[in-house]
């Protein structure tokens, strides 16, 4: 097992305890215990040593013994024993939004209930909201999250997929009879969401690489297999199709299949208008239509059809620029293409720091030092760091004596570092009213202020918008983050006037946030064209609570050229002394 999987063993006994209604110091060690197997830094072979293993700070002797159990053997009897108290699908339970395990606990015991389904059932009989503890008001709710959880069956947030997906390319890459090899599908195209991988691969031995494709050990069972086409289901859950076409085959069929299906119809228009037939194998001349009569004036004769060796090969003969896949959604690529106005899109390269992450001072599971050299590793220039503020109790928001101590040890480190720095700042929350969580006295110490909304999501839109809007107004506030709160997959974004707040943003010379977190990709990248327009500035945030996180950069790159958008529109693309003046310029600015 990896070091990952053991520490979701360890947190499943917590909770498995939890239904038990055990000690809770007992809950807690578990918990604790695999919040520091996330971070240690060891190898897996280290998690046999009993040594190392004693090293591991919130593991004891008898969670010591666990690890090791698992690390050697895969398996763990005591869980296996925990599991055997509980049906084998109460711990679905815990994906309906609003039940934790006392009130999963009270369902179990009193009505019975061990799956979605019994709770569903439940629900629509009032039994639900007859339990103490629960009412009417908790029983809608959970209706509401079971409909949500049936709603988004069979699509996966991007972030969830991706590292499968990733490892899948790699070794299909590496294989001895693969040629080319891609991922096409709306995973090509960026989309927060998906349902399916598509996998494409030139190859001349299309049963080898098929037949290595069916035995990978991501693949858990085979949906269908054929000579060109076959399905399967991932450890994951998503299908995924792999194509095996020929060299000459595989550009057509890597842009037919990355779509989307307005693209490709697009397409497939300018291919008929210069007398040719495409699809998703070959680029060739129109067929003679046998209802023209042998008297009648012959069309003008199509144009010779030029090589086509790869993607950009096809988009040349159609009189078209490249258009990157992110892009290819029938939402203007064409016009700019022809005209030789597509953007140069953001690269990967090109992030130099970033803002909006979190230590072991509120939520995250790192410490100051492990962040910073978390993204020195990365080749980052800077990070800033935003714990949560004092109203957000469940992030454990830090108050603002603990925010000064912060600001404090950061100034003391930037004075360590060599080619680096941290910026002290704060993801101070919205409050109803608009105000801010913490007063313009510790506000005006920092580096830079994020504000967000974390609470009261069910105001109306005007309500809302009124409420952002009046916490931008405030001077010191930075970046305006995750701006329509949603979670993907879980909780739709709150009711806001976006246009307006992106009108006020540019007014206030605000910084809009592209949260890279997969579970949030905000503000949608529908977006941002707009915001460009007006002369909003993106910048770009892990939201990072560990150090891992730091990557999910990426996923934010990704929706940032879905929206158009290039090196020039996003702030932390600049290097740190430019950064760094771009922060007091913000704070001295006018509205």
């Amino acid at each position: 097992m990896t070091k990952s999987q053991i520490a979701e063993v360890l947190q499943e006994i917590a909770t498995l305890l939890e239904l038990k209604d055990e000690n809770p110091f007992k809950i807690r060690a578990y918990a604790n215990a695999a919040r520091s197997l996330e971070t240690f830094g060891g190898n897996l072979s280290d998690l046999q040593d009993e040594e190392a293993l004693g090293k591991i700070p919130g593991i004891g002797k008898a969670i010591a013994a666990k690890v090791k159990e698992l690390a050697g053997t895969g398996k763990l009897k005591y869980l296996e024993e925990l599991r055997g108290e509980f049906p084998a699908a109460i711990l679905e339970l815990f994906s309906i939004s609003g039940l934790g395990a006392k009130k999963i606990k009270a369902l179990y015991e009193q009505l019975h209930i061990s799956s979605i389904e019994q709770l569903r059932k439940a629900c629509e009989s009032g039994k639900v909201a007859e339990l103490p503890g629960f009412g009417e008001a908790t029983q809608t709710k959970i209706c509401a999250a079971i409909e949500q959880r049936a709603k988004h069956s069979g699509y996966f947030q991007f972030g969830q997929i991706a590292a499968e997906t990733e490892s899948l390319r790699q070794n299909l890459a590496a294989h001895p009879d693969t040629l080319q090899v891609d991922v096409a599908g709306s995973y090509r195209r960026r989309r927060e969401i998906v349902r399916d991988v598509d996998f494409v691969v030139a190859t001349r031995k299309p049963a080898a690489i098929t037949e290595w494709f069916i035995k990978h050990s991501l693949v858990e069972s085979i949906i269908a297999r054929g000579p060109t086409k076959t399905s399967v289901r991932l450890r994951s859950g998503i299908q995924c199709d792999l194509r095996v076409v020929s060299a000459a085959e595989y550009p057509f069929a890597l842009n037919y299949f990355t779509g989307s299906k307005e693209h490709n119809i697009e397409m497939r228009s300018r291919a008929l208008q210069r007398g040719w037939t495409l699809n998703e194998y070959r680029l060739a001349k129109l067929p003679p239509d046998p209802k023209v009569r042998a008297g009648r004036a012959k069309k003008k004769a199509a144009a010779r059809i030029p090589a086509v060796r790869e993607e950009s090969d096809l988009y040349r003969a159609l009189g078209l620029d490249f258009v990157p896949p992110e892009l290819r959604e029938n939402c203007g690529e064409f016009e700019a293409a022809e005209d030789h106005s597509l953007p140069k899109l953001l690269e990967k390269e090109n992030i130099r720091g970033t803002f909006h992450c979190h230590t072991v001072a509120s939520d995250g599971h790192n410490t100051l030092e492990e962040m910073a050299n978390a993204a020195q590793e990365l080749g980052l220039e800077y990070l800033g760091i935003a714990e949560h503020s004092k109203s957000s109790i469940q992030a454990h928001g830090i108050d603002a004596a603990k925010l000064r101590e912060q600001i404090a040890t950061i100034r003391t480190l930037n004075n360590k570092f060599n080619g680096f720095r941290l910026f002290a700042g704060v993801e101070c929350d919205i409050l109803r009213d608009g105000k801010l969580d913490f007063e313009d006295d510790i506000l005006s110490e920092l580096d830079f202020v994020v504000a967000s909304v974390h609470s009261v999501f069910n105001l109306s839109e005007s309500e809302m918008t009124k409420r952002v809007i009046r916490a931008m107004e405030n001077p010191f506030v930075t970046i305006l983050a995750h701006p329509t709160g949603r979670l993907l997959l879980k909780r739709e974004p709150y009711s806001i006037d976006i246009p307006a707040v992106l009108e006020t943003a540019a007014s206030t010379g605000t910084w809009v946030e592209l949260n890279a977190a997969p579970k949030r990709l905000d503000l949608d990248w529908r977006w941002w064209p707009l915001a460009k327009n007006k002369g909003v500035k993106c910048v770009i945030d892990p939201d990072a609570h560990r150090t891992e996180r730091l990557q999910d950069l990426w996923f934010g790159v990704g929706i940032a050229r879905k929206g158009w958008l290039t090196k020039a529109d996003v702030m932390n693309c600049l290097p740190v002394d430019e950064i760094a003046r771009a922060l007091k310029a913000k704070r001295n600015r006018k509205s």
